[in-house]
């Protein structure tokens, strides 16, 4: 049986240069052996160096690789348990761990020795940036292991393809280019990328496929993919975006209303960027364009029909026929409602007819009336209530400035706080009415265009103050019965008897004499007679005073029945005024 612990080289192996005699050896020529020998044991260890093998025994190959003692390398690492072409006296290259260890054996390693020359190719060829070929053998946390030649190298998932895949079981143990993403030889770290060379490939291949088309040609495709704004179409290499507003000149709520993935389609080359070579297509440019001549077929004021297509909170879109479509604005849906969403006026699908109001072919708008196909409800107010007529309506509404009333045809008119009453401020009298009450007034005015209905409350009993002016029994110098109602300080508040007529009568008019004058003197619901002093129709103001009417009637009666000069005093003719005036 062979001898299997450790070898060391006989006098015989040693090299000529060594066979020296002890006594032959001085000092310094022994310190210089001694430094070389440990020089020699610096460069060897982790280094790859060529070895001879000496021996096979059973699965281990003794190598003498030139160092104090052999080493030991399992077969296995040559590529198989027996070595099919390892025998004594080849030569091969293994890496020094270690030049001896506890057994007095060095310790090698070829598979070491292969990663170090996989390490050296592989640098060389990252520095230059061109691909390995490896094999993904093992899948790990985030990815996979790469063998390349020996070198294990990490392939992210992502990195395995340009769209993600889910079976990679085909791509396992099968030799491919990969690059190099990064490399780390102290860690010894290795991030390889299959995706990269796919993409390289892959964008040669278009460019040399954009090459050959045209803007303008007419290719055929097939749908490989359809997203919300459009479909990819593999033009066979390379693909192009059909946008959804390129599909038909009609509107397309969504790809999927024409389109079916694996579907064959004629498109239209529309624009290629050379750079990017994203490739923009079109099937409605195959078709005629209806917009063509749309002034002549759809002029201004002509009333057509069309269906609703699609609702949106400022207005709905009506086809008028395929392709062609225009907008109703909300402003334009109804006369009376104003503030109402789209959506409660009309609904999808629904036919309807419309106006033609303004046409635009350079920016293929229409747009569309659909209040104008019914009458104008002001217009039709207004002739059936002109000015001057009294209508009733429901309070719909109050305001700091008025009242809303609702009147026939769905419209509304407004009362101003000064048409509420003759004699009373707005302010007060509006307090009175209440949201729901049926109410009277007067038309006033009607403006169309504004869309405006001025009504009057106070209008509907008639004026009293022209009335009373009219009638010639408030002119100024007449005397009139009033009732008191208020005292102040300053005077007293009256109502000219069957009348709705105010007035103020101050201190100073109250009497002729001062003791008169004072208004603790009269009292609420008491008769006086006053003058009319002045009487203005425009202001609406009715002045009155006792005084001036106690003189008025002294002058008469000084007139009538003499005057004092005649020894008669003033007295004596008042008396017999009064009395006269009783006779009659």
């Amino acid at each position: 049986m062979r001898n299997t612990s450790p070898r060391r080289r006989s006098s015989q192996e040693e090299p000529q240069g060594e066979r020296m005699s002890n006594a032959a050896v001085s000092r310094d020529d022994f310190a210089a052996l001694l430094e070389a020998s440990f020089h020699d044991h610096d460069v060897a260890e982790g280094a790859v160096v060529r070895g001879t093998v000496v021996a096979i025994e059973k699965d281990m190959a003794v190598i003498d690789a030139g160092l104090k003692v052999e080493g030991r390398v399992a077969l296995k690492e040559f590529g198989g348990k027996n070595g099919p072409e390892l025998k004594v006296g080849d030569t091969v290259e293994v890496y020094v761990e270690r030049i001896e260890n506890a057994l007095g054996e060095a310790v090698l390693s070829r598979d070491k020795a292969r990663r170090e020359e996989s390490w050296v190719k592989l640098e060389l060829k990252f520095n230059a940036g061109e691909k390995v070929e490896g094999q993904i053998f093992n899948q790990v946390k985030g990815g996979f292991t790469v063998d390349l030649d020996g070198a294990v190298a990490f392939l992210p998932r992502s990195q395995v393809d340009i769209r993600p895949i889910r079976d990679v079981g085909p791509l396992m143990n099968t030799p491919q280019p990969f690059q190099i993403l990064k490399m780390d030889k102290r860690r010894g770290n290795i991030v390889v990328s299959r995706r990269t060379v796919l993409e390289e490939s892959r964008a040669e291949q278009r460019s040399e496929i954009v090459q050959n088309l045209e803007e303008g040609q007419v290719v055929e495709g097939v749908v490989k993919n359809i997203t919300d704004y459009g479909a990819f179409v593999d033009l066979g290499g390379i693909d192009g975006l059909l946008h959804v507003t390129d599909m038909a000149w009609r509107r397309v709520n969504h790809p999927t209303e024409i389109l079916q993935i694996g579907q064959t389609v004629k498109v239209q080359i529309i624009r290629i960027n050379q750079e990017t070579h994203r490739i923009s297509l079109g099937m409605k440019q195959l078709e005629a364009d209806p917009w063509e001549g749309i002034g002549v077929k759809y002029p201004m004021g002509v009333k057509v029909s069309g269906r609703v297509t699609n609702i949106t909170d400022y207005g709905a879109f009506v086809e008028l026929e395929p392709g062609i479509e225009g907008l109703i604005h909300v402003s334009e849906m109804s006369w009376t409602k104003k503030n109402v969403h789209p959506g409660k006026i009309l609904s999808t699908s629904q036919e309807v007819e419309v106006v033609v109001l303004e046409v635009d072919p350079v920016k293929r708008r229409i747009s569309l009336g659909l209040k104008q196909t019914l009458q104008n409800p002001w217009e039709a107010f207004r002739d059936q209530f002109p000015v001057g007529t009294i209508v009733e309506g429901e309070v719909k509404n109050k305001t700091e400035f008025g009242l809303f009333i609702g009147l026939d045809g769905d419209v509304d008119g407004m009362v101003h706080l000064s048409d509420l009453d003759w004699s009373r401020p707005g302010e007060q009298v509006i307090d009175e009415y209440n949201k729901g009450d049926m109410v009277k007034a007067q038309v006033l005015d009607v403006d169309v265009e504004k869309e405006r209905i001025s009504l009057g409350i106070k209008q509907v009993g008639g004026d009293t103050f022209t009335a009373a002016a009219e009638s010639g029994e408030m002119r100024r110098g007449s005397v009139v019965t009033c009732e008191v109602t208020a005292v102040n300080e300053g005077g007293i508040e009256v109502q000219i008897a069957e009348t709705d007529l105010t007035a103020f009568i101050r201190r100073g008019d109250l009497g002729r004499d001062r003791d008169d004058q004072r208004p603790e003197k009269f009292s609420v619901g008491q008769k006086v007679d006053a003058r009319i002093t002045q009487f203005d129709k425009k202001a609406r103001r009715v002045g009155l005073s006792i005084k001036a009417m106690q003189i008025a009637e002294e002058k008469e009666a000084v007139a009538q029945y003499g005057s004092t000069d005649s020894g008669a005093s003033l007295g004596d003719i008042l008396a017999a005024a009064m009395n006269k005036r009783d006779e009659q």
